[in-house]
């Protein structure tokens, strides 16, 4: 019964991480919210902490999801977007999509 409740704890958690937050302005790329920003790596931290720490952990250490401290090391960038395109395991596809995921995987390819 114990693991029954810790499966649907994690399943819920997951589930509710793949939504990505709110649809408020802040959350928005530059373009869509009327600002004018040059994009840069604080730009994808600030990303990834919305949306992908609650698996990810803030601090990349992991959790949910796998440790990514050093995946720049394992990873090409063009391979972290295409993982973010397309979903691996428990991920599920399209949480970022175009300049997003690309800013991402750039930023996370840094990581080694």
């Amino acid at each position: 019964m114990r693991m029954k409740w810790v499966a649907l704890v994690l399943g819920t958690s997951l589930v509710l991480a793949a939504c990505g937050g709110n649809d408020d302005a802040s959350d928005k790329p530059a373009s869509e919210s009327g600002e004018t920003t040059t994009a840069g790596a604080g730009d994808a931290a600030k990303i990834y902490e919305n949306k992908c720490s609650s698996c990810h952990a803030v601090n990349l250490e992991g959790g949910v999801g796998p440790n990514l401290t050093k995946v720049g090391a394992k990873l090409t960038k063009a391979d972290i977007e295409k993982v973010i395109a397309n979903g691996q395991g428990a991920m599920p596809k399209g949480i970022l999509e175009g300049k997003e995921a690309s800013m991402v995987a750039e930023w996370l390819s840094k990581h080694k």
